[in-house]
């Protein structure tokens, strides 16, 4: 290089210096939060064993030095088409103990302390998957047998909503894997059956994850205004038709009961009211009249795929699944400690439950004395491909039920998955598609938003195995996107919006042990907080054994490694970044921070913002910046400047520097080696020798400097770093 262009590189370089700068704009805030209420974590159904350790010291003292403070009980049950037995003591609708069978209350009188709680299988579900878990079991539309059942949930018709069943019509979705023709249909309904339905087809290509890309169609005879019950079987269509998916769209009952419900001394209502199909066919009618079934008909996940609008939430005992996963007691979770004692928000089951049994929850909390923050509603509604005015519904009859047994509780919901962007469905009768905006009318039309206190979304906003470094540009507009959407779709601006749940991704891998993990929950927590967030929670709080993720590589939810005994091996990124935010960036205290919008010309030439930032005003009178350097191989120096107008300040005096990054922590991937068997005709085995570590790992830097104008502040590459002081005067 000649001299001439080594002094245009030095030239160049300079530059690039002296433009790095992060701007806070202290006119106005743009936020303002309380630690105590604000920054938490969350608590899910985990496995007994890890309950059992993790709620003992050490291993619970590590934890909560994280500094997350409130915590979110998280309701799996949901997840899992369940009933949630949060109390194991209590009473069924017909019957007692092993015997007991129908709707289960748990008992709201405290006795013995609750340690665990179970679900409970539901055996007249008609999904034979969702977007919950995996253990959803099997539909009962296709699983063979007749003398099992789907039957919608009785708390959605008239009896119940006080509306005609018409506005709430139930349907079930059938999934043929591939295009097949069709011409008939043969439903073997149960008892309530369906007096007026139609059966439809689907035009584009997915309506259960694509539900505004096609329509559906109904059959040239597909309208059925005089349904029979019994044994029906309805040619759909002269000539064959190619079709997918096929929907039975239930718009009036025949209210009948149920022959074993006629005998029960009980004759519960909500066995007569709903929908109740026992076995579905579909395929084609020869000349001769004979129906040939393309369905395939298991008990199991290969049978023909169906998803339902609802699901009866009776039971029996002996629908208790495994009980080596369990959600925990509520009473171990006010007393363990993990909650800090500050109030919690606690969920209550209401997809698949009863009114009776979470007013009988609340009122057991209430006995106990235990502080409650918030109520959730339900989890995961559209994970469960409910419509929104069923969740609505289901939402005023349960808040009637709870706000009976204390009326100042503050409830909401809806507990979405992570989403990135509207959740839209099929539209209704005026073509509206939003899930969010159709709740919210629900609410208003029957006067009910003061029922709504607050509105619940998870954020997931990474695609599982699919996390390349540059995904880290888009947490902040991916996080102020979505919270522009729900307003627009009508939550109101001065309802609080919580995260209830929330990490990387629904699948846990390698990357959430990598400094990747730590970088991304910086600007997560920072970026919902400058878009007027008002509560976010960590998931998942508690440690937890490493599991299958991507390609097998190990991976796991909670900030450290442990052993096969929950002991903890070590802090992951997500722990130190934790600290940073809860210890150092925020002032742990009950008392109010202002957000501050910042922002800084740190680029790669691309538009990609390489550093972001996050300002807050504390209690204390100090500043404190958040930056994010998000340039995993390049360290940046950066001047800060606080703005009004035209008047520019900057830190002044003793400043507090804490930082993590790269250089601080760097996660090893699990080894492999390979073994040939003579059993794989010497074909290698992958044996995976470790599970991993980190090395360094940690601690934050802490250095402490006298700041002055001009002063420059080193971002390391791949880092998080929070510097705190005081601000100078405004000139």
């Amino acid at each position: 290089m000649n001299k001439l262009a080594a002094a245009a590189g030095i030239l160049s370089c300079a530059l690039s210096a002296a433009s790095q700068t992060i701007s806070i704009d202290v006119s106005h805030p743009t936020n303002h939060f309380v630690p105590k209420e604000t920054l938490g974590a969350g608590v899910d159904r985990i496995a007994v064993e890890a309950i059992d350790k993790d709620l003992l010291q050490p291993a619970l003292e590590k934890t909560l030095a994280s500094g997350w403070q409130p915590v979110t009980y998280r309701q799996n049950t949901e997840l899992a088409v369940e009933a949630w037995h949060w109390n194991p003591q209590g009473t069924w609708s017909e019957g007692s103990g092993s015997s007991g069978k129908g709707y289960f209350t748990g008992s709201a009188t405290p006795t013995e302390m609750l340690r665990y709680s179970y679900g409970y299988a539901l055996p007249r579900r008609g999904f034979t998957r969702n977007d919950g878990t995996d253990n959803v079991g099997f539909s009962r539309l296709t699983d063979g047998d007749v003398n099992t059942f789907w039957k919608s949930n009785p708390y959605l018709t008239q009896r119940f909503t006080g509306e005609s069943d018409a506005l709430h019509p139930q349907w079930v979705v059938m999934d043929l894997a591939q295009v097949q023709q069709v011409t008939s249909i043969r439903v073997a309904w149960g008892e309530p059956y369906a007096r007026h339905y139609l059966v439809q087809y689907w035009t584009g290509d997915d309506p259960i994850h694509a539900p505004t890309r096609g329509t559906w169609q109904t059959f040239s005879q597909g309208t059925i205004t005089d349904g029979k019950g019994r044994v029906e079987t309805i040619h759909l269509k002269g000539s064959p038709i190619a079709v997918r998916f096929v929907r039975i769209w239930m718009t009036e009952s025949s209210n009948t009961c149920a022959a074993d419900s006629a005998k029960s001394d009980n004759n519960d209502p909500r066995d007569c009211v709903g929908y109740a199909i026992r076995e579905l066919y579909l395929g084609t009618t020869t000349e001769d009249g004979a129906f040939h079934d393309i369905l395939r008909h298991t008990p199991d996940q290969e049978q023909t795929t169906t998803y339902c609008s609802s699901v009866d939430p009776w039971h029996q005992a002996s629908d208790l699944g495994s009980t080596k996963q369990a959600q925990m007691g509520f009473d171990l979770f006010f007393t363990s400690g993990v909650t800090r004692g500050l109030p919690a928000m606690v969920p209550i089951a209401m997809l698949y439950d009863t009114p009776d049994n979470a007013a009988a929850e609340i009122a057991y909390l209430k006995a106990r004395g235990y502080p409650i923050s918030y109520v959730e509603m339900g989890e995961e509604a559209d994970g469960q491909y409910m419509l929104p005015e069923d969740y609505a519904a289901l939402y005023l009859q349960w808040a009637t039920a709870i706000h009976r047994v204390d009326p100042a509780l503050k409830l909401g919901g809806p507990s979405f998955q992570g989403v990135n962007k509207d959740i839209e469905v099929w539209p209704d009768g005026n073509g509206q598609v939003s899930w969010t905006g159709r709740f919210i009318d629900y609410l208003r039309q029957h006067s009910r938003m003061k029922d709504l206190s607050f509105f619940s979304f998870e954020h997931y906003p990474y695609e599982p195995c699919r996390t390349p470094w540059g995904v880290l540009y888009d947490e902040p507009e991916l996080v102020s996107h979505i919270m522009q959407v729900w307003h627009e779709d009508g939550v109101p601006a001065d309802m609080p919006i919580f995260i209830t749940e929330g990490n990387l991704s629904s699948g846990a891998s390698e990357t959430y042990e990598d400094i990747f993990a730590g970088v991304w929950l910086a600007d997560y927590i920072g970026s919902f907080l400058n878009s007027g967030g008002n509560g976010v929670y960590f998931f998942h709080y508690l440690p937890l054994l490493m599991e299958p993720g991507c390609n097998s590589s190990p991976g796991t939810f909670g900030m450290f490694t442990i052993d096969a005994s929950y002991q903890i091996q070590q802090p992951l990124a997500q722990f130190f970044v934790a600290q940073l935010i809860n210890l150092e960036w925020a002032q742990p205290s009950g008392s109010e921070h202002q957000v501050f919008a910042a922002k800084s010309d740190v680029e790669d030439g691309a538009g990609h913002e390489l550093v972001t930032a996050y300002a807050v005003k504390r209690p204390d009178g100090k500043w404190a910046v958040m930056a994010v350097n998000r340039d995993q191989q390049n360290a940046h120096r950066v001047r800060i400047t606080f703005e009004a107008a035209d008047k520019f300040s900057g830190f002044a005096g003793p400043v507090e520097v804490s930082t993590f990054g790269s250089a601080q922590y760097q996660w090893h991937p699990a080894q492999t080696r390979f073994m040939a068997h003579a059993e794989t005709a010497g074909q290698p085995t992958i044996v995976t020798t470790t599970r991993g570590s980190a090395d360094p790992d940690g601690p934050i830097v802490h250095t402490k400097l006298t700041a002055e104008k001009g002063t420059l502040y080193d971002l390391p590459a791949a880092s998080v770093v929070v510097i705190r002081g005081s601000v100078s005067a405004t000139k």
